[in-house]
């Protein structure tokens, strides 16, 4: 039997729990949506008010060049890259990841010219998949294949997410990356739901793409990042040929001249605040050492797996290694269950039409935490406390 007595005693032997103290954490909360919105690093606010007074406000348009503005697409990628096993030179950071998604999947279709089929899966992030089929039905002439059927012999690039926004699974990136490639295809990893909560590496991988607001903590809105392997860098196109991507934006030439390497794929003018938050979250992301953020996840979604039981049906992998680092449970009413879920201090999110999901960030969340949280969860659906009528309401974001 885990009691909360047990859960203490973990917190205390946890080499990870100086970091908690990082960041700022309403009282009587329990934040289990990191894996949709970080919390807020304790050094952001700091890290923006110079932005806004010293930077903006002291040096006016000489940001650009006294600030290194102009600059963040690349040295924001630089220090981003090894939590994605990639090397200096191989990310750039800016806009969003609809856009990457976009442009590293136009990029992968111009360098296999002769391959009509794109293979997505049709379950993944709704963003990627929208890309994808906007993306096909501008050009003409593809067919998009579900990943399900597992056939990439005619294929020209595979997107599909590390792991599964709704249900929390993890797909072997090595081997399905072989695959892929062996195939003859190009292969684009999304790791949104994995960067920040294990070891990522997509260093074999042609493309990859990611957000920074989730377990990286940069932030609403923050920038998105995307990858490119060092064998593309002097072939693959940017279809976004913006001004920030070309190979001398200042020489202000009629006509696009793609700049080299990972450059090319910058499009417009960085979001220099929102770059400002996202330093704040590399600086504590540059101390931390993930083999013990990837043991740490797997302890507390076990951790909250046992605790629950089967009180409510799990649609997460039951192995530990094979899921990210949340847990997603169904019930037929389970947009209720979390609204009062939340009323009660314990905050998850839930995806349509039935799944609740829980992301436990490693750097910030305690055993205690996940004990707090199963018992308030196995209260409300004991006494039915989600019945109250005004949870049956839906607001706007789930």
């Amino acid at each position: 039997m885990i009691d909360r007595d047990h859960c203490l005693a973990l917190d205390a032997g946890d080499p990870l729990r100086a970091f908690r103290d990082e960041f700022v954490l309403p009282e009587g909360v329990v934040y289990l949506v990191g894996n949709s919105l970080g919390a807020l690093p304790r050094r952001t606010a700091e890290r923006v008010r110079r932005a806004v007074e010293d930077e903006w406000g002291g040096h006016l348009v000489g940001g650009w060049n006294h600030d290194g503005w102009y600059a963040q697409p690349l040295t924001a990628g630089d220090r981003l890259a090894p939590l994605i096993g990639a090397g200096p030179g191989q990310v750039v950071v800016g806009n969003t990841t609809s856009i990457a998604v976009y442009q590293t999947v136009a990029a992968a279709l111009r360098l296999r010219p002769e391959r009509r089929v794109i293979v997505s899966d049709v379950r993944n992030f709704p963003t990627d998949h929208y890309m994808v089929q906007g993306l096909a039905g501008l050009l003409g002439g593809y067919e998009i294949r579900d990943f399900a059927a597992g056939r990439f012999d005619d294929a020209a690039v595979v997107l599909l997410s590390e792991v599964d926004y709704r249900t929390g699974a993890r797909h072997d990136v090595p081997s399905i990356t072989a695959r892929v490639q062996e195939a003859g295809a190009l292969m684009v990893w999304d790791v949104c739901h994995s960067v920040g909560a294990m070891e990522v590496d997509v260093s074999a991988a042609d493309f990859a793409v990611g957000c920074t607001y989730k377990y990286l903590n940069a932030g609403p809105g923050a920038p998105a990042f995307l990858y490119v392997n060092p064998r593309h860098h002097a072939t693959a196109e940017n279809v976004l040929s913006g001004w920030h991507g070309h190979a001398e934006p200042f020489a202000f030439e009629p006509g696009y001249r793609p700049a080299e390497g990972i450059r090319r794929f910058a499009v417009g003018t960085p979001h220099v605040l929102s770059f400002a938050a996202l330093e704040a979250a590399l600086d504590v992301w540059e101390r931390v050492p993930m083999g013990q953020v990837r043991a740490k996840s797997m302890a507390l979604t076990s951790l909250f797996v046992d605790l629950v039981g089967d009180a409510l049906e799990l649609v997460s992998p039951a192995d530990a290694a094979a899921r990210g680092s949340q847990v997603s449970l169904r019930h037929p009413d389970g947009y209720p269950v979390m609204r009062a879920l939340i009323d009660r201090g314990v905050h998850g999110d839930f995806r349509a039409p039935d799944v609740l999901r829980f992301g436990f960030a490693p750097l910030y969340i305690r055993y205690t935490d996940v004990y707090d949280a199963a018992a308030t969860l196995l209260e409300v659906l004991d006494r039915e406390l989600w019945r109250e009528e005004k949870y049956a309401q839906r607001l706007a974001v789930t």
